[in-house]
């Protein structure tokens, strides 16, 4: 929060990050899940555990997809693994 009122002091900047709608959040969840080329099942719990970690986190942003992303798609790699094996 300081770092937000130091811009508006020095420069007179407002930075303003709006919250995604929850399908253009969605959609953001499965754009960086098709890049990490990680399985989409869209009829799975991709839907619900991506929403469940928006809410976790309280905010629908390009940045709690991208996390989201991260770690479900070290989820599915792990299990992978653990099957492989």
């Amino acid at each position: 929060m300081e770092e937000k009122i130091s811009l508006s002091d020095r420069f007179g900047l407002w930075l303003a990050f709006h919250p995604f709608s929850q399908d253009d959040y969605l959609q953001v969840v499965r754009y960086w899940l098709g890049k990490l080329e990680t399985p989409i099942d869209d009829g799975g719990p991709i839907r619900e555990k991506a929403l469940r970690w928006a809410l976790k986190r309280g905010s629908r942003s390009g940045r709690a997809a991208w996390h989201f992303a991260k770690d479900w798609s070290g989820k599915c790699r792990l299990e992978y693994t653990a099957t492989v094996d």
